[in-house]
């Protein structure tokens, strides 16, 4: 059966005082349990930490999250632990053994750490195990971080090809504007162009003690579907919602998987290979990029901006215009040093430098 990718937010976990939800949690382990001993493999990505950390420290609820490094690390230090004794003692109880699995961006930006990331937790699927994930917010930075967990879901969703991504939050699903100040918000139940969502006030406010906000949610499903995996933003505190999810029902909102899908290399480089650097090219070479699926040569490239190694990844723009995300196989300085030359010029001065500044297979349109 296919791997079924269920992430939890932070309202749903735990209370506006840190304290975990057993109730909640252990109706959701209960349905996950079930689904489990049908066949289904079971993937869970969790919020919460830092959320219990403060819970466990008995810091006001009423103060602002913090928003420190130190401070979110502390806490999430502090929680982790104990949010994840939580979920084991729950599904051990329901004769599901579970792992603790704790990444970063790195983990998923670095392509040698993605690809064994995904062993890890296939073997994990393969032995009837549920990997309990989260961010390693103890060790991450802003520079590392997928800023909120929905993110991550899709790139677990992504890495392992799965059947299909269920968010739970705090609301039913999407609305047309947010259900909480607008009393005439109403349910969207299916949403196949991300685009007619621009224009509604969906909502980017998260819980008191979460990160993210329905916005975060609607781009994650973008990103898990644009790879070929369905999504539902469904509310977690609704019995039986993953259950019915799982069973291909309607409930909350689904986002069905979408044609044309990237290679889950693209995929990697175009959500999670961080940015280095931004190279604008000229009209010549932004049309061929976009419509003849071509290299990018140093002959096509007008300024290069920032700082970056040969094997990071760029932006590549014509002026305003964002033309997509590739690997440069120079470093900014040698890509300065020929910019606007044609391939002859560029051996003469960088003899054993590729002929392409960004070859097409490590490239990815906007």
């Amino acid at each position: 059966m296919s791997v079924l990718v269920v992430k939890l937010g932070s309202s749903i976990v735990a209370d506006d005082r840190g304290e975990a939800r057993a109730d909640v949690l252990g109706r959701i382990c209960d349905e996950l349990a079930q689904l489990h001993r049908s066949g289904r493999e079971i993937v869970v990505v969790t919020s919460g930490a830092i959320a219990r950390g403060l819970g466990v420290m008995a810091l006001d609820p009423t103060r602002p999250r913090p928003r420190t490094i130190d401070e979110l690390q502390a806490a999430s230090a502090v929680g982790q632990g104990k949010l994840y004794q939580v979920y084991d003692q729950l599904l051990r109880d329901r004769g599901v053994p579970s792992a603790q699995i704790l990444l970063t961006f790195f983990d998923m930006s670095a392509r040698t750490h993605y690809v064994n990331a995904r062993q890890t937790l296939r073997k994990l699927l393969e032995w009837r195990v549920v990997p309990i994930i989260n961010e390693n917010d103890t060790t991450t930075t802003d520079e590392i971080s997928f800023g909120n967990n929905d993110f991550l879901a899709a790139q677990v969703a992504i890495l392992l090809s799965a059947g299909l991504l269920v968010l739970l939050t705090d609301a039913e699903g999407v609305y047309t504007a947010d259900p909480r100040i607008d009393a005439s918000a109403s349910l969207l139940e299916r949403v196949e162009d991300f685009s007619a969502l621009d224009a509604l006030d969906i909502g980017h406010e998260a819980s008191p003690l979460g990160t993210g906000g329905m916005r975060s949610k609607v781009v994650a499903a973008e990103m898990a579907t644009a790879a070929g995996v369905p999504v539902v933003i469904a509310g977690g505190l609704t019995a039986g919602t993953i259950t019915r999810a799982a069973a291909g029902e309607a409930v909350g909102t689904g986002f069905p998987a979408r044609e044309g899908r990237y290679s889950s290399f693209k995929l990697w480089l175009k959500y999670a290979k961080p940015v280095r650097g931004r190279v604008l090219v000229d009209a010549g070479a932004a049309r061929a990029l976009r419509d003849g699926g071509t290299s990018l040569l140093p002959v096509g490239v007008v300024e290069v901006n920032g700082s970056f190694d040969a094997g990071d990844a760029v932006d590549i723009t014509h002026g305003p215009v964002y033309v997509g995300k590739g690997i440069c196989n120079y470093s900014a300085d040698e890509l300065r040093r020929v910019r606007g030359l044609q391939s002859a010029a560029v051996r003469e001065l960088l003899p054993r430098a590729s002929e392409e500044a960004i070859h097409r297979d490590y490239f990815v349109l906007a």
